[in-house]
């Protein structure tokens, strides 16, 4: 008797992952990714960051039939196909659905002006009140600064994108895009629950750029000839779910009820929490989006703060100060030898772009109290793990400024959180309890999938075989440790932003 699978793909900036997940026990069959070093990204001019789709493409291939291979030759039918992909993207195609223009993702910050202009003449109270956002640095602003200063390619955009929406259409051959979709790049109205046309007709964008609205959970399309031929696959298969990274991995966690709170800490670092209030931050530091189980009867909101230099910080000591000579499990070994507070070391993650959680400040990152004499490469490490912490401190302390504080953090078994050291400074630092599933973004793309297929009945359903791998607790002496080196981390922030 054949066994049902469900495959799952997390689109990210660094690479594409792709899971196999049977749907009777709810474990992985078979998981990979792709590339094996991190994706490129382009930066033309400062603060520029763009991808060619392809590469996400060639790389879902090549992590696909890595999975197929892996599955051997079992007895079992893939029922559905799920999408995980970066957010805030924009990706360009003409009325003959070809590429016209790099992707400008999501820590491109080319349109940081545009935003602000368009803020300055909609007003706050508008923006807040009609989108719970401003323009800011996402994906319509983006398009308004192709319009402006690219005109003879805006003139040939038949339509605009999301990752995820181009990795289904690459699947399915289907243009579609999602309510959630949506609502990431501000082109949704939450007051009215439609399209945000005022905002489009001040923009000069005709609404035929947008592509027919899809559910998130249920069929968008099937898989066609020359995607199966490419990566190996029956054709037929029905994608049945897409999301965002961040809401993804909340859903992945079982974040969907208020109060519930997922936290990544990949590339960029996020803390993402459900709430059925439409939360307007009026100092712009944190964003609400339409969350995956959002419904214009019975909205659930996402409430996202991000902060963009996390694990990439982490990434960019181990290559391109250290080397790439020391694996990550070395690196916490090193680390662990450092007392709390790194020694008197401050770092400030901030390096990778705008930084929503700063008022849109691009301060860039800091290192303060580095002494020559005192301090290695031990003391360097363990600096940008607390640092990282730190940074999240931070985030939560805005979120609580909100009437929004976890009880629990729910993440993922992947990237930091794959460090007990970083575990135990996070738990310590924020004087939070995390718990740790074993999950990640393509798992979670898989089970959306399955439950949009319906081969689950219910969400609870869905979630049956989540289980807790292991959780950190504060430890009170700890964390009182901690508050003093954090107290002296914010001290040093607000200064550099003064400045």
């Amino acid at each position: 008797m054949a066994k049902y699978y469900s495959l799952g793909y997390d689109i990210g900036s660094s690479s594409v992952k792709a899971s196999l997940l049977d749907l009777e026990n709810g474990r992985t069959v078979a998981s990979d990714f792709s590339p094996k070093t991190e994706m490129a990204i382009d930066a033309r001019s400062p603060g520029w960051a763009e991808q060619d789709p392809n590469i996400w493409w060639e790389n879902l291939v090549l992590a696909t039939k890595s999975v197929i291979e892996q599955s051997g030759n079992y007895n079992y039918e893939i029922i559905s196909i799920g999408i995980s992909y970066q957010m805030h993207g924009l990706v360009m195609l003409d009325s003959k659905q070809n590429l016209i223009y790099p992707a400008i993702i999501w820590c491109d910050s080319r349109a940081i002006s545009t935003g602000e202009s368009l803020l300055h003449d909609l007003g706050l109270d508008h923006c807040c009140d009609n989108y719970l956002n401003v323009p800011g640095n996402f994906t319509l602003s983006k398009l308004k600064w192709v319009k402006d200063n690219e005109p003879s390619v805006f003139s040939r955009i038949g339509k605009i994108m999301l990752p995820g929406d181009y990795i289904a259409f690459r699947l399915t051959e289907e243009i579609t895009t999602t309510v959630p979709g949506l609502s990431e790049g501000i082109f949704w109205n939450f007051h009215k629950k439609t399209l945000s046309d005022e905002l489009m007709q001040y923009c000069g964008f005709k609404e035929s750029l947008i592509p027919d609205f899809a559910n998130t959970f249920g069929v968008q399309g099937h898989l066609k000839s020359s995607a199966s031929k490419a990566i190996g696959l029956p054709k037929g298969i029905p994608v049945t779910y897409r999301a965002g990274d961040q809401p993804n991995n909340a859903f992945s966690l079982n974040a969907l009820k208020t109060g519930e709170f997922a936290a990544t800490a990949g590339t960029s670092g996020v803390i993402y929490g459900v709430s059925k209030e439409a939360v307007s931050d009026q100092s712009l530091r944190v964003n609400t989006f339409a969350h995956v189980n959002y419904d214009i009867n019975d909205p659930t909101y996402g409430i996202l703060l991000c902060i963009n230099g996390a694990g990439r910080l982490n990434s960019w000591l181990k290559n391109s100060i250290l080397g790439g000579v020391l694996s990550y499990n070395e690196m916490n070994a090193l680390a662990s030898q450092v007392p709390i507070g790194s020694g008197g070391i401050n770092i400030h993650p901030f390096g990778n772009g705008t930084e929503r959680m700063l008022k849109n400040i691009n301060d860039g990152a800091h290192i303060t109290g580095l002494d020559f004499n005192q301090h290695n490469k031990a003391h360097l490490i363990r600096a940008v793990q607390e640092g990282i912490a730190n940074a999240f401190r931070y985030g939560l302390d805005i979120l609580k400024d909100l009437d929004l504080e976890p009880k629990v953090i729910r993440v993922g078994k992947s990237n930091l959180f794959l460090s007990p050291l970083f575990c135990e400074i996070f738990a310590n630092v924020c004087n939070t309890p995390i718990e740790i599933y074993n999950t990640d973004g393509a798992q979670g793309a898989a089970r959306g999938a399955a439950f949009g297929n319906g081969f689950y009945e219910s969400l609870d359903d869905t979630f049956k075989n989540l289980k807790i791998i292991n959780s950190y607790i504060p430890e009170n002496g700890l964390c009182k440790q901690y508050d003093d080196y954090y107290q002296s981390w914010k001290e040093q922030l607000l200064y550099q932003l003064q400045k």
